[in-house]
């Protein structure tokens, strides 16, 4: 089995910074990718940033130049530093990874249990 531990949300002010991290556990054979998504009340969910295997990235545009996606391969953990924050980044903060958990298994997707992310303006 694998189960994702995030942690890191909380409350802070417009303009102040977060950081949260995914720790993947478990039964994992290589890792595909890393992803944050993040929803918002009454919205849909939305893909924040994501980091491939090679450690390639990409970034939803409402939060290029203030988010940083990063990865620890030894340890299977993710963060996503957050700076400059404002209140529509308000959300709850899922992570996603998406891994094998054999040698000839394909990669599929695992998600943690979400982590609230609350700016004040």
């Amino acid at each position: 089995q694998v189960q994702l531990v995030e942690s890191g949300g909380g409350l802070v002010q417009a303009g102040g910074s977060l950081r949260l991290s995914c720790a993947a556990s478990g039964r994992i054979s290589s890792i595909c990718s890393m992803a944050w998504y993040r929803q918002a009340p009454g919205k849909q969910r939305e893909l924040v940033a994501r980091i491939a295997y090679d450690s390639s990235t990409n970034y939803a545009d409402s939060v290029k130049g203030r988010v940083t996606i990063s990865k620890n391969n030894s340890k299977n953990t993710m963060y996503l530093q957050m700076n400059l924050l404002k209140p529509e980044d308000t959300a709850v903060y899922e992570c996603n990874v998406n891994l094998a958990t054999n040698w000839n298994a394909p990669c599929t997707d695992y998600w943690g249990q979400g982590t609230q992310v609350t700016v004040s303006s």
